[in-house]
């Protein structure tokens, strides 16, 4: 209670501070509607000015924000509203402004933007969909150009020079799927010119924040590449899998949507692949494929998880009811439900980068959003963002009538009674607006009211491409649509002429959504701006939500009610009941990502570390003396690992030099025995010298432009290869780490000391193979950096890089059987040395 007592006397504070700024801007109205256009043009230049003479934002906040207010007016005809101000301020300040359906939410982001953006760093407006992206861009964007600012769209199919002008516009609009990716891609870049986020991550506004940092903060973003050939395995155990019964060979808990063998599933399995121990060591590929078939078969659904189309497996977004083209579940689940359905099976891959929304977005420098639900995410807002949800005043008062819930004893008895809900509204006139959960269940009402001769609309994932035509017209009297919760997100359903009269829009939910901002989102499409409405849900103890999260109570009352067939209860018991369930729901979602972002900051450690060394590798003119301490720093952990007490004995002695003379091929151990030294810092110091003389009289015949770009080359070559490998070895590290548990250990414990025992591992064998490969390797004059992928770079966007040729780096004859340094994973002969 005193966590909620102090969010709320947080934002009471804040709203009477906002409210004192914005009287302020209210009061320059009439002075700024008086102004020409050149002189209202000028502010911008005269802002600018004012910041580079050390004012700051919050010293030019009041004139700027009156500024766009009325260039907006002369724009686009719409002026913000008092309310629209507090929104903006709110923005500003780095808190998320609530604010409800209908109330202007794109409108008032352009207050804020345009303040920050007069700091020449950078501004993003970042939404959920490219529709939005550009609809938003080119309807604003005429504000900002009017007031002398540039606009920028950052599309997916862009080239890197296309992306860097968006970027580099004053204010960019972009999905979140797409700046994560080029965040990712940026740090996989061989040369700084490639880049396209130059100005780095400064000021994010984020639309519909609620779906972008809490409803897709479960699944990470994964730029993958490498075929693992893999699809034989899956067709076969997607064959063993549907040879069983869910309830009879199977574990699951519905709650976590969880499965695994029970003892009689592992008995038919040993059998059916010839074992003696299914959990042998040497079986866990075959375990692992194993889990994914049974995940596919037995707790993923057609047209509710995914559709099947052109032979391919595409994903349904679980909030919005949207296909996700190019994404793909990971860890072959995607794979497993291809063989599953019988369409060509697309080869697993290995990832090459990945990040979570919650780490990338906490990268910027003043993060910010909107949205019309997030009050009830606000502790994870706080906890992991550090935002506050400030929730704005309506411009007018809301009317809408929200029914309690009426609750049913089976799916059947439900469906029945909402047809004939909406055929007795349809006979007013009054457009009904259906919100389904999933597309299957959209179909199934549209089956219904066809039989019942009820002309209809029907919105979803399959039929999305006339959405904007179809949403435009649900509003408009005897309309009916049914929609899934695509419908809940950047539209605005106007009501037609003689709504009103009637009631306004009637929204009516099929089902309760797991959560309950989805909820609010579909009832929100009704009564906007002061207008008339009505919502009502009707849910049944079958849905799913009360199968896996009622409580027996509710159940109990129903079943002692005796409700049959269409029969039903109204009442705020039930309807509180409901919403226990769905904050169950919320606290589970709320732990899973939780659980997700405690991982990820094991991996944003190291991923920061990794990526700050190639950035100096980029960003360098020269980066020769960081190779000398590469060398020296190689040598060093080279004889520490040789020596065991105080002082170096003959063999430890021998075993450095035989080392040194294996890898690195200098010498032999009588030339290196000459060096002199008995204890460990003469050594280091006496070695270094030697392998560095004979290194800088190798390349000291080469042109400084030569002898650069093959440092950087050999560097970027060797990162980027074992960062690949590590990647993909502490996925399967986390993938098995909550076995743990079982023996007393704390799993993201095991896993953080594991981790960076790994990566420090991994530095050990970068610094060894960086020394390697330049002691190693003659140069040709035409040597090329080159990226890490084989192939082309698939993303989970389903964008593609092309392959590069290999760079021209050469080994002497002493090495053609060692692994090549192009690091194609062949011998040298076989590869380049060809």
């Amino acid at each position: 209670m005193g966590l909620f007592k102090g969010l709320f006397d947080n934002e009471k504070k804040e709203l009477k501070k906002f409210n004192i700024i914005a009287a302020q801007i209210d009061s320059l109205s009439l002075e700024y509607s008086k102004m020409s256009d050149n002189k209202l043009k000028a502010k911008t230049e005269e802002f600018k000015k004012r910041l580079n003479n050390n004012e700051t934002l919050d010293d030019i906040i009041v004139e700027a924000f009156a500024t766009i207010r009325e260039a907006a007016l002369r724009v686009l005809g719409e002026k913000p509203y008092y309310v629209q101000l507090l929104g903006g301020l709110a923005i500003h300040y780095g808190n998320i402004a609530e604010m409800k359906t209908g109330e202007g939410k794109t409108l008032t982001s352009i207050m804020p933007a345009y303040l920050n953006a007069l700091e020449e760093k950078g501004v993003h407006v970042i939404t959920v969909n490219d529709y939005l992206a550009e609809r938003d861009a080119n309807w604003m964007g005429n504000i900002f150009k009017f007031l002398g600012l540039t606009v920028g769209i950052n599309h997916r199919e862009l080239s890197p020079q296309e992306k860097q002008e968006q970027y580099n516009a004053d204010i960019t609009y972009t999905t979140n799927n797409e700046l994560g990716f080029d965040y990712l891609r940026d740090n996989m870049v061989v040369k700084k010119e490639d880049r396209v986020q130059s100005r780095g991550l400064n000021f994010a506004i984020v639309d519909e924040v609620d779906s972008v940092l809490i409803d897709e903060a479960r699944t990470p973003l994964i730029i993958s590449g490498g075929s693992m050939k893999s699809a034989n395995l899956y067709i076969t155990t997607d064959k063993f899998a549907k040879t069983l019964t869910k309830d009879k060979d199977c574990i699951t808990d519905e709650q976590y949507s969880a499965i695994t063998l029970n003892e009689e599933g592992v008995r038919k399995a040993e059998s059916y692949f010839k074992l003696n121990n299914l959990y042998d060591v040497n079986n866990t590929v075959l375990v692992h494929h194993l889990n994914q078939a049974l995940r596919a078969n037995f707790m993923m659904k057609s047209d509710i998880d995914y559709v099947v189309q052109e032979d391919k497996i595409i994903i349904v977004d679980p909030f919005t009811g949207r296909l996700m083209h190019g994404r793909a579940y990971s860890e072959g689940l995607h794979q497993a439900i291809e063989a599953k359905e019988g369409v060509t099976i697309n080869e697993e891959t290995s990832t090459l980068a990945t990040i979570t929304f919650q780490n990338l977005f906490r990268m910027y420098n003043k993060l910010s959003g909107m949205t019309g639900t997030a009050k009830t995410e606000e502790e994870e807002f706080r906890n992991i963002y550090n935002m506050y949800v400030i929730q704005i005043p309506t411009n007018k008062d809301v009317i809408r009538e929200d029914l309690s819930d009426l609750v049913y004893s089976n799916k059947e008895g439900k469906y029945n009674a909402i047809v004939n809900s909406i055929k007795e509204r349809n006979k007013t006139g009054q457009p009904i607006l259906i919100g389904t959960i999933a597309i299957e269940t959209s179909e199934l009402i549209s089956d219904k009211l066809r039989k019942a001769g009820i002309k209809h609309e029907i919105l979803n994932a399959k039929n999305h491409a006339r959405e904007a035509d179809i949403i435009a017209l649900a509003g408009v009297k005897n309309s009916v649509t049914i929609a899934t919760n695509m419908a809940g997100r950047g539209t605005d359903i106007k009501l037609g002429d003689g709504v009103k009269e009637l009631g306004g829009l009637c929204i009516i939910g099929t089902e309760r959504h797991e959560s309950r901002r989805i909820d609010n989102q579909l009832r929100g499409r009704s009564g906007r701006q002061g207008d008339p409405g009505i919502s009502q849900f009707f849910v049944s103890l079958e849905d799913d939500l009360m199968m896996r999260f009622g409580s027996d109570k509710i159940k109990g009352m129903v079943e002692t009610l005796g409700l049959k067939g269409d029969q039903a209860i109204r009442s705020g018991i039930f309807t509180g009941g409901i919403e226990k369930a769905q904050k169950r729901v919320e606290g589970a979602n709320f732990d899973m990502r939780k659980q997700v972002l405690e991982y990820d900051d094991v991996m944003n450690k190291q991923r920061e570390i990794m990526y700050d060394r190639r950035n100096q590798i980029l960003d360098s003119e020269s980066i020769h003396d960081t190779v000398i301490n590469t060398i020296k720093e190689y040598i060093e952990s080279l004889v520490m690992g040789h020596i065991k007490g105080k002082y170096i004995e003959e063999e430890e002695k021998k075993a450095i030099l035989n080392n040194v003379n294996e890898n690195l091929f200098i010498g032999t151990i009588n030339d290196l025995k000459k060096l002199k030294g008995d204890n460990e810092s003469e050594i280091i110091e006496n070695l270094s010298n030697y392998v560095l003389k004979i290194y800088e009289d190798k390349i000291s015949v080469l042109p400084d432009n030569i002898k650069n770009e093959f440092e950087k080359a050999i560097s970027l070559r060797v990162i980027d290869t074992h960062w690949m490998e590590h990647i993909n070895t502490m996925a399967h590290l986390k993938e098995g780490i909550g076995l743990r548990g079982y023996a007393q250990t704390h799993p993201l414990q095991a896993y953080t000391i594991e981790g960076f025992e790994l990566f420090d591992n991994m530095m050990n064998v970068i610094r060894q193979n960086i020394t390697i490969f330049l002691i190693r390797s003659n140069v040709e004059i035409n040597i090329e950096r080159k990226e890490i992928n084989e192939g082309k770079i698939y993303t989970n966007d389903n964008d593609s890089s092309s392959h590069k040729k290999k760079p021209k780096v050469t080994g002497n004859k002493t090495g053609r059987n060692n692994p090549c340094p192009c690091g194609s994973g062949k011998k040298f002969k076989q590869c380049c040395g060809k």
